[in-house]
């Protein structure tokens, strides 16, 4: 019997940690999924049954886990991947597809990597801890985006806490000050022309350097990062305003509206206005 829960998180307003998708599944036998890449991390928690998960490391070589109950496995963007149900006893799993600028930090807290992909608990009373907080989230769509976002922040702490791959680290990297100021200076500065040389100036860096810890750091560029701040920032506007759309485009940092437009529409794939006859004007 195939089963499944499937959500996607509705709200994009969180850039620490972010939640995108996420679900349960009872497989089918042989049910597979892949080779396919994936744009975000995606952690799934294995409640019964088993699987084989196929997943490319550092060098590309494709290296093959079998994985049981009370294990876990990480996929990270850019990774190539397939991950098989056994014929006999198929898996069930929760899964939380997520990201945002702590994310990698958290994720290489528990040990986990493209070199180390596997979960397994100091424990199963440890993992049972995971799994629970994974299907609160799985189960509870309607939460409130704060409730949900707050689950995952527990999510990633139960992670690293529980983890027999635990890594400690002894102070926090001063890369992570640098990039942290740099999101800060963005988001009281987005409505303005900001460009990456300013924004590394800001951390006293050369822009190279800079823009390379950022990337590293948050999985984008920082001039993407940027749009998506403006995007995101423009949705609340369009959400909670009856600004016109030329306003919300300025007030965003967008002075042209055709540019607002058109990264808009790249983004979101309709323009502002169809995206608020959607979304807000309903009634």
């Amino acid at each position: 019997m195939d089963a499944y829960s499937f959500h996607v998180f509705p709200n994009e307003n969180f850039f620490d940690l972010r939640l995108y998708q996420y679900g349960w599944e009872q497989c089918k036998p042989l049910h597979s999924y892949g080779p396919c890449v994936r744009n975000h991390y995606l952690f799934h928690y294995v409640i019964s049954g088993t699987g084989v998960l196929n997943s490319n490391d550092e060098d590309d070589a494709t290296r093959h886990y079998q994985l049981g109950p009370d294990q876990g496995f990480l996929i990270c963007p850019g990774q190539v991947n397939t991950y098989i149900a056994d014929d006999k006893s198929p898996w069930k799993y929760v899964w939380l597809e997520f990201d945002g600028l702590r994310a990698a930090e958290g994720l290489a807290h528990a040990g986990l990597s493209v070199a180390q992909p596997i979960y397994r608990p100091r424990s199963a009373a440890q993992g049972t801890q995971v799994r629970d907080t994974m299907l609160y989230i799985a189960d509870h769509s309607k939460a409130s985006t704060l409730n949900l976002v707050g689950h995952l922040f527990l999510f990633l702490d139960e992670l690293i806490q529980t983890s027999s791959t635990r890594q400690e680290f002894s102070k926090a990297q001063l890369r992570d000050f640098y990039i942290q100021e740099a999101v800060t200076f963005m988001e009281q500065n987005y409505q303005r022309e900001l460009t990456v040389e300013e924004i590394a100036g800001v951390c006293k860096l050369n822009r190279s350097y800079f823009s390379k810890l950022f990337r590293e750091s948050t999985g984008y560029p920082p001039q993407e990062f940027l749009i998506q701040l403006r995007l995101t920032k423009a949705i609340e506007m369009m959400k909670t305003t009856r600004y016109p759309i030329g306003g919300i485009a300025a007030a965003c940092g967008y002075p042209n509206q055709l540019h607002f437009s058109r990264a808009f529409k790249k983004r979101y794939g309709v323009s502002p206005r169809e995206w608020r006859t959607q979304n807000v004007n309903k009634s």
